[in-house]
């Protein structure tokens, strides 16, 4: 069980993941060796997973944002999926239930690249039978953070 201290730090990390270390000792009240041994702690433990720098997509020409369902043939959800998580335009690749097998996040420059894709690289991959495509118009919210429980 992560214990309240713990899990301010958690939440301050995922607000900020560079904010120095004395910084969190002071916002936490420990010392901050102690803090480095909780983060190094929660590291070990799995429960931190790692550390990203988020990236402004259009600065990449990658601002296009569709999420594509993608069906296939009895047998083949494991080979697909490792091809699916093998391109680097797909952010996101999740088995689904329902009618489809996966969910993908896919970023590209804009709708004829993404077009390309869907057609030269996603369809090529063996098992997949068709695909249905969501083109995102605007996001409101994107984030990877996760809900943490309150600290008294």
């Amino acid at each position: 069980m992560i214990d309240n201290i713990s899990l301010q730090i958690l939440k301050i990390l995922q607000e900020k993941a560079r904010i120095p270390n004395v910084e969190v000792s002071r916002r936490v009240g420990l010392a901050p060796s102690a803090v480095l041994e909780r983060i190094r702690k929660m590291e070990k433990q799995g429960i931190i997973d790692g550390y990203e720098v988020r990236l402004n997509p259009e600065r990449f020409d990658r601002a296009q944002v569709a999420f594509v369902h993608v069906s296939t043939e009895a047998g083949y959800s494991e080979q697909v999926g490792a091809k699916l998580s093998d391109i680097q335009e797909i952010q996101e690749v999740h088995f689904v239930s329902g009618s489809d097998c996966f969910l993908i996040k896919v970023r590209s420059e804009d709708t004829a690249s993404l077009g390309q894709l869907l057609q030269q690289r996603i369809m090529n991959i063996a098992g997949v039978t068709t695909t249905k495509t969501e083109t995102v118009l605007s996001t409101f919210k994107e984030t990877s953070r996760i809900p943490l429980p309150q600290s008294d």
